[in-house]
């Protein structure tokens, strides 16, 4: 067993930790809103991936041909919930100058996880490049495999928003706040592109 979850640690420290969507949103929202606010979305997007992982392990799930015209209409809605969430983070001030900041919600992490191409795929590879390892039955290694992916995540996202975090603390005046913002919402936008030519 610790065999098997090393490998796969080692099989997803590139993926999980590389920048992409789940990663710069959280990195974004982290240097707008701080840790705190971030949390419920953080929860939305790991509950999220550790029951799409578990349908997908346990078959109840198909994952999509990525030549498949579902696939392209999966990786068109997700980047342009990219490129929206860029827009509010782009056009807004600085966290919390209104007092109406309520962060990103747990259904925003949801939607996250459900429209992200990039998952989708980490979890195919998973699935093909560990189901030869034995196990005492199908179940057992979809639960090992679901729940190692998703703490690998959350650590992961965690760490982006830490550094979002102590980012954002540098600028938390009104101009140096839009110009981050700015910066970040930059990066969702180059994120949605990705997502939607990769």
């Amino acid at each position: 067993m610790a065999v098997f979850v090393g490998a796969l640690l080692v099989f997803l420290f590139p993926l999980a930790y590389s920048p992409g969507p789940g990663n710069m949103f959280f990195a974004a929202m982290g240097a707008r809103s701080g840790v705190a606010a971030t949390l419920p979305a953080n929860v939305g997007y790991h509950v999220a991936t550790l029951v799409v992982t578990g349908l997908v392990g346990a078959g109840f799930v198909a994952v999509l041909d990525p030549a498949s015209s579902l696939f392209l209409v999966l990786k068109t809605s997700g980047s342009i919930y990219v490129l929206w969430l860029a827009w509010k983070m782009a056009t807004s001030g600085r966290a919390n100058a209104g007092g109406d900041d309520r962060g990103a919600g747990f259904l925003d992490g949801v939607m996250l996880l459900v429209l992200n191409p990039k998952a989708y795929v980490i979890i195919l590879l998973m699935y093909s490049q560990f189901a030869g390892f034995a196990f005492a039955s199908t179940g057992e290694r979809v639960a090992v495999i679901s729940l190692v992916f998703t703490l690998n995540n959350l650590l992961a996202f965690m760490l982006w928003t830490l550094a979002g975090d102590g980012l954002g603390r540098m600028f938390r005046n009104e101009t140096s706040a839009r110009r981050l913002n700015l910066f970040f919402a930059s990066m969702l936008a180059g994120v949605a592109l990705w997502m939607l030519l990769g």
